[in-house]
C-alpha cells in the first residue's frame, strides 16, 4: 500500500486530481456543465507537465541507471502523453492555443531560457508566483473559454481568488523546503521567516473569502464551502514545520482542493 501511495504521489496523479478538482470548482461556481474533454486534458497535461519539470533533468543525468520506480513513471508519462495528444484533438482552437501558452510557461520553468543559463525555478522569488499563476489560468480561465465571458467582474475575482488560495497552498512546502533551498530562490518562507510567512498565509485567506462577497453571483453552497476550506487550510499552515512527516504537504494540504471539491458537490446536491 506504501509503494502504491509513493506512485500515487510521485507520477504526480495526486497533483492532477488537485487541479482537476479546482477546475470543476469553477465550472460549478460558474454554472457551466462540466466538459468530459476540458477536465481529461488538464488532467493530462498536469500528470505530463509536472513530471517533466520534476524529472527531466533526473532523467537526463541517470539515463542508464534509472531506478525501477523511476523508469515505471517515465513509462506511465510517456502513456498519458500519448492519450493527452488525442484528446488535444478533441478541444476548441482558443483552448489548445491558451493551454499552449501556460505549457511553455511550465517549460520555463525548466529551460535554461533567462540570463546566465538559468531558469524560471532559478530567478528569485518568482517560483511560487508562477506556480500560482499557471494553476489559476489552467483551473480559472481555461475551463471558461467558450462556455461565458471572460472579461467579466465574477471571473477578474474568482482568478485572484484562486491566486492567493493557490499561493497560500505552497507555503507550508516552502516551510518544509526551507532545509533545501539555496538562498539566492528567496521563497516567502525566506524572506519572511515561519511565523510571518503563516500570518500572511492567513491574511490571503480572509481576503479570498472577503472577494466572494464582491460577486455579483455568488451563492450558499460556494461561500460555505470556500469559507470551511479556508478554515482547514488555514489550520494546516499553522501547523505546518519545517521537520514535517513525509506527506504532511505532498497528500494532505495538497489534497484540500480534492475536498473542497467533493464538499461543494455534495452541498449542491442537498441544496438544490
Amino acid at each position: 500500500m506504501k509503494s502504491i501511495l509513493n506512485f500515487y504521489i510521485n507520477s504526480s496523479i495526486h497533483v492532477a486530481l488537485t487541479v482537476v478538482s479546482l477546475a470543476i470548482i469553477t465550472m460549478q461556481n460558474f454554472e457551466i456543465s462540466i466538459d468530459i474533454n476540458v477536465i481529461l486534458f488538464i488532467f493530462l497535461g498536469t500528470i505530463t507537465g509536472y513530471n517533466i519539470v520534476k524529472y527531466a533533468g533526473i532523467a537526463g543525468l541517470h539515463h542508464l541507471s534509472l531506478t525501477k520506480n523511476l523508469r515505471l513513471i517515465q513509462v506511465f508519462s510517456f502513456l498519458i502523453f500519448l492519450i493527452l495528444l488525442y484528446i488535444l484533438f478533441q478541444l476548441t482552437w482558443n483552448v489548445v492555443i491558451f493551454s499552449a501558452v501556460m505549457g511553455l510557461c511550465t517549460l520555463l520553468y525548466i529551460l535554461p531560457f533567462f540570463g546566465g543559463g538559468r531558469n524560471l525555478r532559478a530567478l528569485a522569488g518568482v517560483k511560487i508566483y508562477v506556480i500560482a499563476f499557471v494553476w489559476s489560468g489552467v483551473t480559472v480561465l481555461l475551463p471558461l473559454i467558450g462556455k461565458t465571458e471572460l472579461l467579466q467582474w465574477d471571473v477578474l475575482l474568482e482568478f485572484i481568488q484562486r491566486f492567493l488560495f493557490v499561493l497560500v497552498l505552497t507555503l507550508p512546502f516552502e516551510i518544509r523546503d526551507l532545509k533545501f533551498d539555496m538562498a539566492n530562490l528567496k521563497t516567502v518562507a525566506q524572506i519572511f521567516g515561519v511565523t510571518k510567512t503563516k500570518i500572511l498565509g492567513i491574511l490571503c485567506l480572509f481576503a479570498v473569502i472577503l472577494l466572494e462577497f464582491l460577486k455579483m453571483n455568488s451563492n450558499f453552497e460556494s461561500v460555505i464551502s470556500l469559507i470551511c476550506i479556508c478554515v482547514l487550510l488555514s489550520i494546516l499552515l499553522i501547523n505546518s514545520r519545517i521537520r514535517q512527516t513525509k506527506y504532511y504537504s505532498s497528500f494532505w494540504v495538497e489534497g484540500i482542493p480534492v475536498l473542497w471539491c467533493c464538499l461543494l458537490l455534495v452541498m449542491q446536491f442537498i441544496y438544490r
